[in-house]
């Protein structure tokens, strides 16, 4: 897929509306994933959306291929998160309407109850990491970036990135240990 998101980027940058249009076909969904995790409702998902794929056809003339389109893409959704941050303050919480209607991770739509209940679990301990970790967490567990297109994307360090998921998925850890029960 590689050699053709390439080959659609360069047609693209030509001028071509087909490419430019099959690219956005290609990555919105994740992109809107992206988006819709971090900030917790399709409207500001969608906003950002629109906003990301904006700034990157506005700057597609730069793109010179140093790092995957994929990476260069969600490395402008970070910028564009992080410029909504900056100026939204967005509330970190969750309603439980918005767990309901989050996107199913499994195959199954009639997903176990304790499956459902761990995993709301995870992800209210996710939003719970500082923004660094959990913006890590989100490029490289939920968007299946690698560790360097993460750091890319993030404009960090490999090593960072590391030390951002250990530390992260030691909070996750800790809080998620079930208590040890002692005998009577």
């Amino acid at each position: 897929m590689s050699d053709h998101v390439e080959t659609l980027c360069h047609r693209a940058k030509a001028g071509e509306i087909s490419a430019a249009s099959e690219l956005v076909g290609l990555f919105y969904e994740r992109i809107f994933a992206y988006f819709r995790r971090l900030c917790g409702n399709d409207d500001d998902a969608a906003d950002l959306t629109q906003k990301a794929f904006f700034k990157l056809w506005t700057s597609l003339a730069s793109y010179q291929q140093r790092s995957s389109f994929s990476t260069w893409l969600h490395g402008i959704a970070h910028h564009v998160y992080l410029d909504w941050r900056r100026t939204n303050k967005p509330v970190d919480s969750r309603s439980e309407e918005w767990w309901e209607t989050r996107a199913a991770e499994g195959p199954s739509p009639f997903e176990d109850a304790a499956e459902r209940d761990t995993a709301h679990r995870l992800f209210a301990l996710v939003d719970r990491l500082e923004d660094r970790a959990r913006e890590a967490v989100h490029l490289h567990y939920y968007q299946g970036l690698s560790l360097q297109e993460t750091a890319e994307a993030l404009g960090i360090a490999t090593s960072t990135v590391k030390y951002r998921l250990r530390e992260a998925l030691e909070f996750l850890r800790t809080q998620t240990k079930e208590p040890t029960l002692r005998p009577a």
